[in-house]
């Protein structure tokens, strides 16, 4: 029989996002961010392609962001809604890491499993953050998944896309948790 870690079992059966809305300073400094990093790396990477690029986000980051997305939203005819809804995330944003999924060409490693792997590292990135005392939040939204944004904003290139950003600060308030879905909905047990 293995041996399991009933510590990380307990963490994980109650690990929650926190609402990066309500996030406050003060954020991570560069040690714990890069001990967060470190720990985050640890995910599946078959060929180890390393396929996918990290960019960490700070306040004056943020700003800019917040700007571009307005740029943006009236280049492509946004209304005003989508525009603020776009920018929110920046305008309130502290602390945040970019995971770029960047596939490599290959024939060995399918695209998928580049891209899963760069979703893996949102989770780790959540997980390790929110193991580390830290609120995190995954968000995605509007902007990056637009070609154009992502290339001023991040310098991605064809084939390169936003897999999340996640939002590392202090936590605000108590989140409580949401319904779970039910074993029995989700899970098919065997092929029959």
């Amino acid at each position: 029989m293995p041996a399991a870690n009933p510590a990380v079992l307990d963490f994980l059966a109650t690990r929650l996002s926190q609402s990066a809305k309500l996030f406050t300073p003060p954020v991570p400094d560069r040690a714990a961010l890069e001990e967060i990093l470190r720990i985050a790396l640890r995910v599946p990477d078959h060929g180890k392609l390393e396929p996918w690029r990290l960019i960490v986000l700070a306040r004056p980051d943020f700003a800019r962001l917040a700007e571009l997305v307005e740029v943006r939203g009236r280049e492509i005819g946004a209304d005003d809604q989508a525009i603020e809804k776009g920018r929110g995330a920046f305008d309130r944003g502290l602390c945040a890491v970019a995971v770029i999924s960047a596939p490599k060409a290959t024939d060995r490693i399918p695209l998928e499993e580049q891209v899963l792997s760069a979703g893996a590292l949102c989770m780790a990135l959540l997980a390790t953050a929110t193991a580390a005392g830290w609120g995190a939040n995954w968000l995605t939204g509007w902007p990056v998944h637009d070609a154009e944004f992502r290339a001023r904003a991040f310098g991605c290139t064809a084939g390169e896309t936003v897999a999340g950003l996640i939002h590392i600060a202090t936590p605000g308030t108590a989140m409580t948790d949401r319904p779970r879905p039910a074993l029995d909905r989700v899970v098919q047990w065997g092929l029959a």
